[in-house]
């Protein structure tokens, strides 16, 4: 009788150590294991990667290098880089039609925007804006035989601006005050190639980019618009996004180090 109660009793305090010894196992491999440290590692090297939405057809600020490598040039692009340097983020640049950006922005497929995009009251009430980073104007741009050479020239006639930009809000207003109709279209290459299809007699496009197109096309000629405010460039970030002190410091930082001027030798025709 004892000698069963001995077995009965050994057999007992084995299992019992086993299965002490497999929970010990089971706890060790989910709190110490390589596979969560590995996925914290993978989401930190993601946080580093931010995506930026960009419409490259609007030459020298974005476009699609055609002739070396495909891809995305400019000196918005290369101002972004150096603020990524700095901060020490890698990019992730996607072209997407310029009317799509803040929409993009807002659905949270982009970290940010860069695009010769200007800050204006309606753009501000959902996505936040970085300090400027350069100021422009806005030209008139023809074709030479056509001899629009002032406001006045364009009463009766058809004048185009790229979709969602601010150049189509002053070809609308100025259209009321000097009697032109005004038309989108949805990049700034079309523009031009409507102008010398007659279907538009004129086009509102900003100095840098008109200055751009006119070296490369002789039969263009452009005059520059009056406006009541300057208009400015700035980076266009996720509204309550933490980048924009961050973007703000270097950028003024960049500006103040003369890098920004360094840009504008590189890429512009004229300042």
């Amino acid at each position: 009788m004892k000698n069963k109660v001995f077995l009965f009793m050994l057999v007992l305090v084995i299992g019992i150590l086993a299965a002490c010894g497999t929970a010990k196992n089971e706890t060790s491999t989910g709190s110490t294991g390589t596979e969560p440290d590995s996925s914290s590692d993978s989401t930190t090297e993601e946080a580093k990667v931010l995506r930026v939405g960009t419409s490259a057809d609007y030459a020298p600020f974005e476009f699609v290098d055609t002739k070396v490598s495909e891809d995305i040039i400019g000196f918005d692009i290369d101002l972004a880089n150096l603020i990524a340097e700095r901060l020490g983020y890698e990019l992730q640049f996607t072209n997407s039609d310029f009317n799509s950006l803040i929409p993009g922005l807002q659905a949270d497929k982009f970290d940010f925007v860069i695009s010769g995009m200007t800050p204006t009251e309606e753009r501000d009430q959902v996505v936040d804006f970085s300090i400027p980073y350069y100021e422009t104007e806005q030209y008139m741009v023809s074709l030479k035989e056509s001899n629009i050479t002032s406001m006045e020239d364009l009463k009766g006639k058809v004048v185009g601006a790229q979709v969602a930009s601010i150049q189509l809000d002053l070809a609308e207003e100025f259209a009321v005050e000097h009697g032109f109709t005004a038309e989108s279209r949805d990049l700034i290459p079309q523009l031009i190639q409507e102008m010398k299809n007659g279907r538009l007699d004129a086009a509102v496009i900003e100095n840098i980019v008109s200055e751009n197109y006119l070296k490369q096309n002789d039969d263009l000629a452009a005059f520059p618009i009056e406006v009541e405010e300057p208009d400015f460039k700035a980076v266009v970030l996720q509204e309550g996004s933490p980048l924009k002190a961050e973007f703000d410091k270097v950028i003024q930082e960049l500006i103040d180090e003369g890098k920004v001027d360094e840009l504008k030798k590189k890429w512009f025709v004229v300042e």
